[in-house]
């Protein structure tokens, strides 16, 4: 979560007291309508009941740049485009998104000190046709974990602002019905339709 530096807030919840104080005049730039930065933006104002105008645009650079601008005061981005600005003072890193501090941003702190059980991150994952034999699974998760493995890979998925997760099949298969539950349950909340 981040802010242009004209936002007064230094804090998570001095922002939350901010927008409150300001219901309807917080504009939140997201990279479009279903997004990432748009759901975990939503669970943010569903969570704390704070009234922001969602701003879609279409893409990441066109939502940061109007945030770099002024035009936006918060998004809630991923760590690999925002973290040159927030370094570059151009922008304020109220919180990271996850349930861990960040290697990247290590002094940040993250959501849930704030919002206790807030949690919200981007993930991306390798996934097969559905009748590919288990066999086949099993050697593409083998080679994709060892990949992932590699020190030069995960050195520069940490400099990105990533975590490595070299989980089973399984593993994977639990992490999306989770996350499908969850954020179906937040699209309700904010009445996302899509486009």
């Amino acid at each position: 979560m981040e802010v242009n530096p004209s936002v007064p807030a230094k804090t998570v919840s001095e922002f939350i007291a901010y927008a409150k104080a300001n219901p309807g005049k917080v504009n939140m730039a997201s990279a479009g309508i279903g997004s990432v930065h748009h759901v975990a933006g939503e669970l943010f104002k569903f969570m704390t009941g704070v009234d922001m105008v969602h701003v879609p645009y279409r893409g990441t650079t066109p939502a940061l740049t109007d945030l770099l601008a002024g035009q936006a005061q918060v998004m809630f981005d991923v760590t690999p485009t925002s973290t040159p600005h927030i370094r570059a003072g151009k922008l304020r890193a109220l919180a990271v998104t996850t349930a861990t501090r960040a290697d990247v941003l290590p002094e940040i702190p993250i959501m849930g000190d704030f919002v206790p059980g807030y949690e919200a991150s981007a993930w991306l994952g390798f996934g097969a046709p559905k009748d590919t034999p288990a066999a086949i699974i099993g050697m593409l998760n083998r080679e994709v974990n060892a990949g992932l493995a590699d020190p030069a890979i995960k050195t520069r998925i940490a400099d990105l602002g990533g975590t490595v997760l070299a989980i089973s099949p399984a593993e994977f298969g639990k992490l999306i019905t989770d996350e499908t539950e969850k954020w179906a349950k937040v699209v309700k909340f904010a009445n996302i339709k899509p486009e």
